[in-house]
């Protein structure tokens, strides 16, 4: 059911203003879910227009609060926090350069699980196999 003019005038100029502001697309498509939806459009016509599910605006529509532009960011937004600090990283240069015999070990190569056990014990950072190859093969 649309909701023509829903919004304040205020709200609507604070929503126009962020949209063009915006950088991240997710939250610019959010912002134009509302404004839409303030224009009188249909759930599905929004969905329709913007290329996405019915099921995504019905949520914004809901969950979006044109009074808070911090409701239209979503858990994911916040980023992974690095486990690998700058320390590990340089561990890591150092040990994959030396000869794991050197170190006590009876294999002659490291693995992407050898040395993410190794670094383990070193550090106290647990970080799978491929994270440590991922890491290593960006520097």
């Amino acid at each position: 059911m649309p909701a023509k003019g829903y919004l304040k005038p205020e709200q609507k100029e604070k929503l126009q203003k962020a949209l063009k502001e915006e950088e991240n697309a997710e939250i610019r498509e959010r912002i134009l879910i509302l404004l839409l939806l303030d224009d009188g459009k249909t759930q599905e016509a929004i969905a329709n227009f913007l290329g996405c599910g019915k099921k995504k605006v019905s949520y914004w529509c809901v969950h979006g609060d044109a009074d808070n532009l911090e409701s239209l960011k979503d858990k994911r937004m916040e980023g992974n926090h690095k486990k690998a600090t700058p320390e590990y990283i340089e561990l890591l240069l150092e040990i994959v350069e030396k000869d794991p015999k050197e170190l006590g070990y009876e294999f002659g190569r490291w693995t992407g699980k050898r040395l993410a056990t190794y670094l383990e014990d070193k550090t106290g950072i647990q970080l799978s196999s491929s994270q440590i190859k991922r890491i290593y093969k960006n520097y």
